[in-house]
């Protein structure tokens, strides 16, 4: 019931990628892979991915699964890389339609773009378990950052994405579109039904105060000491935090260049007539 689990850290975008794996089967998960970008260049490269591929292929494991907990909005999906490289089935949760007809209309995709989630090989349901290698596993719908957050329950940890933070840094914020800080911390109380020993792993950490970059906390933890929603908070008063917080935060660097390729399962857009990609930047839609 135990995964063997390993970190790798994507110091540009302050995520936490996970190489998740059953010792009995070898059988691995990839979760919230991210593709190295450069923003001022507008390239693209694969070192953090490679890292994780290296990794793979030392402990002679095999990808069964490639996860995403949600639509990133500050680093972009390795995941079509990954699958190329050494395979896997990419999934995603099934809420991700809602954020698929949202941003269709921010960027103005191409008619041809589907928002049912088809661009991932499986659309995951809130409560449905599935299996890495023998690892009994479950995944949560847990919305409020997005509406198609979800939390992937493995073993004895959870991999909870951007709703819970380290405890001395929160939790995520909630005003992208269709984010809901009440959502939120209704999702927070379902992680939080989980035993207090699970093992809970963020997708981000920006080491406040100057401490090492963490990631791994657990639920008794979080239940104690998380600094926007431990025991005694109410749902009132959370939402109320949230959204004064909220105002005051300026939006993710990478918001735009990331979402339209992350909704996408990571591929970029189709190529135009001359053979090239292109990532598009609204104006004044955010």
């Amino acid at each position: 019931m135990t995964p063997q689990i390993e970190a790798f850290f994507h110091e540009a975008s302050n995520t936490l990628s996970y190489l998740v794996w059953d010792p009995a089967s070898l059988k691995c998960a990839i979760i919230d892979s991210a593709l190295d970008y450069a923003p001022s260049a507008g390239r693209t490269s694969t070192e953090s991915a490679d890292a994780i591929i290296q990794t793979i292929q030392q402990k002679e494991l095999s990808c069964q699964w490639i996860l995403e907990t949600h639509v990133h909005a500050d680093h972009l999906s390795a995941a079509p890389f990954l699958k190329k490289m050494i395979g896997g089935t990419t999934a995603v949760g099934n809420q991700i339609s809602a954020v698929q007809q949202t941003f269709k209309a921010i960027y103005n995709t191409e008619p041809a773009f589907q928002t049912n989630g088809e661009q991932f090989d499986y659309l995951f349901a809130d409560q449905e378990d599935f299996k890495l290698g023998t690892i009994p596993c479950q995944v949560l719908h847990t919305p409020g950052h997005t509406p198609a957050c979800i939390t992937y329950v493995i073993g004895d940890c959870a991999f909870v994405g951007d709703t819970l933070f380290m405890p001395d840094f929160g939790t995520a914020r909630a005003d992208f579109p269709g984010g809901d800080a009440g959502a939120l911390y209704d999702s927070i109380q379902k992680i939080f039904n989980l035993p207090d020993s699970t093992r809970l792993f963020t997708c981000h950490d920006y080491a406040p105060n100057g401490r090492k970059i963490a990631w791994e906390t657990t639920i008794a933890e979080q239940k104690q000491h998380n600094l926007h929603v431990h025991n005694g908070i109410t749902r009132d008063e959370f939402i109320k935090m949230r959204t004064e917080r909220d105002r005051q935060l300026a939006m993710p660097a990478l918001l735009l260049p990331s979402i339209q390729v992350n909704m996408r399962a990571g591929d970029l857009p189709p190529a135009e007539a001359d053979g090239n990609h292109y990532l598009k930047i609204p104006l004044n839609r955010l």
